[in-house]
């Protein structure tokens, strides 16, 4: 303020609330108000004051002044929930395989009513005896869906991490889903043979999502193996008995850094709810939606069951109480 108007205070109005001030222009009164003159617009005594001229308008008793600026629109809340595995970001937390479906027509039908961005894909040889023959990339674009190569039917580290490099020639994928099983008859995980695939994986770049059992001190050694998300198993792969292993995925989530997702065993959708509410970042599923009845109409129940357990999670759960509690009090029953 200019040294004519330092004893010269005046009462006006500041966007509803009074206040005395020393400020001879509205330019001076922004900068007491520790604001930038020329990123606010100001309002005095119901007309605009052009904010090139904010410096010439002197202010007097009893002027009333409406000063705004830009700020965030929509909701407060924050409803951007999306997620990231290795530095690559995905809204929908549901990702699906591409196997059992009666043709790719369904394959890729049913992708979109799951609204999935991530597609599980196996690697296998080209049918040389029918080159022309259909193929996934034919009906789901690689370009709009994130591929994401997996060694099903891998039973060795050298057998899985000769699957991913291979996949990796064929379509530039670093983004990879590691698993190396123990037997055909579970299908469980060899994590001695997953841990080695992983660490070799890692070394060459690869970028593995890996496959394992529901153990909080196995998931923390793939972490530190080079694992960019862990996906334990809520019950053996195909059997549609749902999550299994709460506590013990509830442990992994508790102390991964990296994203865990359910892998296998989800059967129906408040089996993937359930995988959600633990906390999970996500789950992956194929049987569930391929061998449904109508797999499309299982597929938008998944999307549904996956987006609802993630919002119960968030919100928070009521404790759990051994006796009843009433909703209505008690006290003043006629």
């Amino acid at each position: 303020m200019t040294a004519q108007d330092q004893t010269t205070l005046r009462s006006i109005t500041v966007n509803g609330e009074s206040r005395r001030t020393g400020a001879a222009t509205i330019a001076d009164l922004a900068r007491e108000l520790e604001l930038d003159p020329a990123k606010v617009a100001v309002e005095r005594n119901g007309t605009i004051a052009p904010r090139s001229e904010l410096a010439e308008h002197r202010l007097v008793e009893g002027d009333v002044l409406e000063i705004v600026h830009f700020v965030g629109g929509g909701e407060t809340e924050d409803t951007d929930d999306s997620w990231t595995v290795a530095g690559r970001t995905f809204r929908s937390r549901l990702i699906v395989g591409t196997g059992k479906y009666k043709d790719f027509e369904q394959n890729a039908a049913a992708l979109e009513a799951s609204g999935a961005e991530i597609v599980t894909v196996a690697v296998r040889r080209v049918n040389v005896s029918d080159p022309k023959a259909p193929m996934l990339t034919d009906f789901i674009d690689p370009k709009k869906v994130t591929y994401l190569p997996n060694t099903a039917g891998c039973f060795t580290a050298d057998e899985a991490i000769r699957t991913l490099r291979l996949a990796r020639e064929a379509g530039g994928w670093d983004l990879v889903k590691l698993e190396v099983l123990g037997e055909a008859r579970t299908l469980y995980p060899d994590m001695r043979e997953t841990l080695k695939a992983t660490e070799v994986l890692a070394k060459e770049g690869f970028l593995p999502m890996v496959y394992c059992v529901d153990d909080p001190i196995a998931a923390k050694q793939l972490e530190k193996a080079g694992a960019v998300a862990v996906m334990p198993l809520g019950a053996p792969i195909g059997s549609g008995l749902g999550i299994q292993n709460q506590v013990t995925i509830r442990l992994i989530v508790e102390g991964a850094s990296v994203p865990v997702l359910v892998d296998a065993g989800v059967g129906t959708a408040s089996d993937a709810a359930v995988a959600m509410e633990l906390g999970c970042d996500g789950v992956l599923m194929n049987t569930a939606i391929a061998e449904a009845k109508n797999p499309l109409r299982m597929a938008r129940a998944m999307k549904l069951a996956v987006e609802a357990g993630r919002e119960a999670y968030l919100s928070g759960r009521m404790g759990r109480r051994r006796y009843a509690d009433p909703s209505s009090p008690l006290a003043g029953l006629i």
